[in-house]
């Protein structure tokens, strides 16, 4: 049998094992800074699974270590998950893991706990089949993404010491190679007033009204933001609003917005800022850069301003082209060569460390964060595989990405 046979039939043995681990996963609900005791299980996987080395990092990530060779290649998928919202929502129990029509349904199911079944899965059956004696891969299980995409990354890489020279990312690419997306950053903008009693208005001066016209503002402000063929359009919503009013008989004195700001190439974070700053309705309000300030699971304390870099890896690059080699390999045929729309740990990796990175991985990434989300079993087994053999791909491409 081939190399790619041995492969192929290694992870369709796994084939129960890996729908297991992503149940169980599942069943674990674990919301950025709250992960342990889902850290807790990966980390037994990865010790059955005959890694050589499993540890925590100091955030909670999960790492592992196969190989030592000298092309280090990290995989990376996020152990976190956001919150559930109303359960009544849910068509089931979003903790169940369930298994029905050949899919596992649940919070998770898409993003992006798939990946981490699958690369650990895959890694091991890659073992069996024969270890590239060129290759060390590292898996990461990383925490608090959802909080603060990047954040696990870089933590791994300038404080831990582990240098990849290429990295993979498991958020959902429908079996697709994807790399790049646009980036991120958060604006606060605040208008304060004067506080008076309800039923003596006039002598007070709403805080809210003033947030009026510049909610306005940023609605006109998004139909002018720039375009990339490749990374799309740049975009501004307001995504939360509140105030400080003395109680519900007053008026009040402070209104804040949260703005979401996504920045296609060739957009700043300093552009971002200083568009809203230049509002026509702005007045006198505050406008702010927000830090995301934050203690993990392990009580380390972290703090980073709220902003993710742009980044797009060129499609000529050899680690996308391994990928996609990889790919065929597994599926018989060319996949489709995309992006994200949403934000990613790569916005460390590659966005501020400028180390290439892609991603694959199964589920659809329209399924992330919502009620009904689900990944199909035969993807993960073909997943599994894929992850496999891009290893033996990238290990092949050596001497292009060292």
């Amino acid at each position: 049998m081939s190399h790619d046979g041995n492969l192929r039939a290694g992870t369709e043995a796994r084939r129960e094992a890996i729908v297991r681990f992503l149940r169980e996963m599942i069943a674990i609900p674990a919301e950025s800074c709250r992960e342990e005791e889902r850290c807790r299980r990966v980390r037994r996987e990865y010790e059955e699974l005959g890694f050589d080395e499993v540890r925590f990092d100091g955030l909670g990530s999960v790492v592992a270590r196969m190989g030592n060779g000298p092309l280090h290649i990290l995989f990376d998928g996020h152990i976190d998950c956001v919150g559930v919202g109303d359960p009544a929502s849910w068509s089931h129990d979003p903790f169940q893991g369930k298994l029905e029509d050949g899919k596992v349904w649940g919070r998770g199911a898409v993003d992006e706990l798939p990946a981490i079944a699958c690369m650990a899965h895959g890694m091991a059956a890659l073992k069996e089949s024969g270890w590239p004696e060129d290759l060390t891969v590292w898996l990461c299980a990383s925490v608090m993404e959802e909080d603060c995409d990047g954040l696990p990354l870089q933590h791994l890489i300038q404080t831990e010491g582990v240098r990849p020279h290429a990295v993979v990312l498991g958020e959902p690419t429908d079996m697709a190679v994807y790399r790049g997306h646009r980036g991120r950053m958060e604006i606060s903008v605040t208008t304060r007033g004067v506080a008076a009693h309800g039923a003596h208005c006039e002598r007070g001066v709403n805080a809210i009204y003033k947030m009026a016209p510049i909610l306005r503002d940023i609605e006109a402000l998004n139909a002018t933001l720039a375009h990339d063929d490749f990374l799309g359009k740049g975009t501004v919503t307001v995504s939360h609003i509140d105030c400080r009013t003395p109680s519900l008989c007053a008026v009040p004195d402070q209104a804040r917005i949260w703005i979401d700001r996504r920045l296609t190439a060739g957009e700043t974070v300093e552009g971002a800022l200083e568009q809203i700053r230049s509002l026509p309705g702005l007045g006198d309000a505050l406008v702010e850069l927000p830090v995301y300030d934050a203690t993990s699971w392990t009580g380390l304390q972290v703090r980073q301003p709220k902003s993710f870099p742009t980044w797009v890896l060129d499609e000529a690059h050899p680690l996308v082209q391994g990928a996609v080699e990889a790919v065929r390999d597994v599926l018989g045929g060319a996949p489709r060569v995309s992006r994200w729309t949403f934000s990613t740990n790569g916005v460390a990796s590659m966005g501020r460390l400028g180390i290439p990175t892609i991603g694959f991985a199964p589920g659809k990434e329209e399924l992330s964060h919502s009620t009904g989300e689900w990944v199909s079993v035969d993807d993960l087994v073909k997943a599994a595989a894929v992850y496999a053999r891009m290893a033996v791909r990238l290990a092949a491409r050596k001497n292009e990405l060292m």
